[in-house]
């Protein structure tokens, strides 16, 4: 659902009603994976997608009628089920949708556990979102899955068994439908925002800023450079740009498996600070640009300075897939083209 939130996001502001569709199973080779979204309003507007194209149109057609009776639907297509192959669904797979009125413009509660929700997400929280699939009485309740708790919604005795199915999903970073007493419930996951730390506001940093918001990582700047660490310099602006050292920074900032850092200052006084800090943290990803030159000289100094092999081997350096970049734009595809290859786990 991040993929729309900014559609989401204006179409809320333009008191537009809408309904939100929800991929909630899939079997087999599906076209778009678990927790996939797509809104429709009612004049057949629509952002986002559940199946990639193929069954878009009855979707969008069942949504209509969520808008016109409130009742919300749960929908399945299959290769042997006639509407799906008539809409294109023919690549062996199944899917199954859930569609309901938007639960920011919806009763039972739904509203204030919406609004808990946009505001954990915003702020980067992770958060554990539960849909009632067959009950239309206090159909959802949001779960803190660091604290363990309810952050929104009351679903009463049921409350438990739901934190333990939130706790699940969370740790297992796997969204699904499951069973909670004698109800099917769809457990939605939202873990924190992958974020992107940039070491150095280079003339590189800002076509990887703009490229990083395409990815939905957060993204986060810092240069001790007054005269790069400059707003007007990036047309994307960063989420957070910080004019300090990065050893100041780092020591007020958490850095954990979520973090995916790129050194770009070509300054060992810059970037070797960072990487001392870095090197001994859980970062998924550590890049610092440079040549094969550069790269063996930072090592030494690594070396020099207590590192041992295992710590120094996590750098990825020279930084980026090899794709022949010359320009800040390629240079820029080419570190996140790494980035999106570690998130992956490919080889």
């Amino acid at each position: 659902m991040r993929e729309i939130w900014n559609d989401i996001r204006s179409w809320e502001g333009q008191g537009r009603p809408f309904a939100l569709a929800r991929v909630i199973e899939t079997w087999g080779s599906s076209p778009r994976p678990v927790g996939a979204a797509m809104i429709v309003g009612r004049q057949m507007e629509v952002a986002g997608s559940v199946s990639g194209g193929c069954i878009e149109g009855d979707v969008i057609t069942e949504s209509r009628q969520v808008l016109e009776d409130g009742r919300p639907r749960r929908l399945h297509y299959g290769v042997s089920d006639e509407t799906a192959w008539s809409v294109g669904l023919t690549c062996g797979g199944q899917v199954s949708v859930f569609v309901e009125q938007h639960p920011g413009q919806a009763g039972g509660g739904s509203a204030g556990v919406w609004e808990a929700l946009r505001a954990r997400l915003e702020a980067n929280r992770p958060a554990v979102l539960l849909t009632r699939l067959d009950s239309p009485e206090r159909p959802h309740l949001l779960v803190d899955p660091e604290a363990g708790e309810v952050a929104a919604g009351d679903w009463g005795a049921a409350s438990a068994s739901a934190l333990e199915a939130a706790a699940s999903a969370f740790s297992e970073r796997q969204s699904a439908v499951v069973e909670i007493g004698s109800e099917a419930v769809f457990v939605q996951a939202f873990p924190r925002q992958d974020r992107l730390l940039v070491v150095g506001a280079s003339h590189i940093c800002i076509p990887l800023v703009r490229l990083a918001k395409v990815l939905d990582l957060e993204t986060v700047v810092i240069d001790p450079r007054e005269v790069f660490a400059r707003p007007e310099r990036f047309p994307e602006a960063p989420s957070r740009l910080e004019h300090t050292w990065p050893g100041r920074f780092l020591e007020a900032w958490s850095v954990d498996e979520s973090t995916f850092a790129v050194l770009l200052t070509h300054d060992p006084k810059i970037d070797d600070e960072a990487l001392h800090h870095l090197l001994r943290s859980p970062a998924a990803y550590i890049g610092a640009l440079g040549s094969r030159r550069s790269h063996a000289k930072r090592v030494e100094r690594l070396r020099e300075a207590g590192f041992d092999e295992g710590e120094i081997g996590r750098i990825r350096g020279p930084v980026g897939l090899d794709i022949g970049a010359e320009s800040p734009e390629e240079i820029a595809l080419s570190i996140l083209a790494e980035v999106v290859a570690v998130r992956r786990g490919a080889p």
